[in-house]
């Protein structure tokens, strides 16, 4: 074992041990059934079309890839799963992560992302990658901040509909994140100390939040925010109109930017991505 896989496999210990949990690798059929019972409760998809189904979980689990559940009292409230990705032998790609309602706020999902650090790190891998969704704020601050994940793709639409109570049936674009798992600040995170995003003087709105519309704004600053809604989940209920128009110039505030070089380099304590081009 090394130190790197030592140390944090001792701070996974710590964090799920502070949660009140205890988190395990899953593989039984009845354990699988629970956990996709729970991905049902969460995401509550049209019946057809579940996150994820038994049949997959069992074949993950079997053939050596992780999947790992969190225990409260007993029982499973919350649930990673992800499988090994290119490069071969460096990456693994959490494909899906959820915690139940009665384990929001005691730190579970981050529990299970660093249960998952120290799994990877045990097998020699360097790196896991994950999609989510950029609109969601409170996500981009925990893969970001707490984290210490960068993203590395802006990928629009990129599961086509997915018509549950999370997605709301509309363009799924992605933020495609990359966690170097030895990294000083991804370290620095696991261990308790957030990677907010350093105030740039110069730095310019791309897209403000105004009374809760997203409003473009012209800039050629080498430094942009592009901002989120507070709610985007709750705005999809109530303006779909207006939660489709955030999609829209989120894309248009990302997409090319990135694809032209620029690098969301941190998040800000209200809601901001910070997007740096180099000169």
């Amino acid at each position: 074992m090394t130190v790197a896989h030592r140390d944090a496999k001792q701070v996974a210990a710590d964090t799920a041990a502070a949660a009140g949990i205890r988190i395990r690798e899953l593989g039984e059929p009845a354990e699988l059934r629970e956990l996709n019972e729970l991905f049902r409760g969460i995401w509550r998809p049209d019946p057809r079309n579940p996150p994820i189904t038994e049949e997959l979980l069992r074949v993950l689990a079997h053939t050596g890839n992780y999947v790992g559940g969190a225990f409260l009292d007993g029982r499973l409230v919350g649930a990673a799963i992800g499988l090994f990705a290119e490069p071969a032998g460096y990456a693994l790609h959490s494909h899906i992560t959820g915690v139940g309602a009665l384990a929001r706020g005691r730190s579970v999902g981050f529990a299970l992302k660093l249960h998952q650090r120290a799994w990877a790190l045990e097998r020699g891998l360097a790196r896991i990658t994950w999609t989510f969704d950029p609109l969601v704020r409170r996500n981009a601050h925990f893969n970001l901040v707490k984290l210490g994940a960068r993203p590395a793709e802006y990928l629009p639409d990129f599961y086509g509909p997915m018509d549950d109570h999370i997605n709301g049936g509309g363009a799924t674009d992605r933020l495609l994140m990359s966690w170097e798992l030895a990294a000083l600040d991804v370290e620095a995170a696991a261990t308790g100390h957030p990677c907010f995003a350093q105030p740039v003087p110069h730095a310019e709105c791309a897209l403000a939040n105004e009374d809760g519309r997203p409003e473009p704004r012209a800039t050629g600053a080498s430094v942009v925010l592009v901002d989120t809604p507070a709610d985007i989940e709750g705005l999809r209920l109530e303006d779909p109109a207006c939660a489709a128009l955030w999609r829209e110039r989120m894309r248009a505030a990302l997409s090319g930017r990135m694809a032209g070089g620029a690098a969301i380099t941190g998040f800000t304590k209200d809601g901001k991505y910070v997007l740096e081009t180099e000169d």
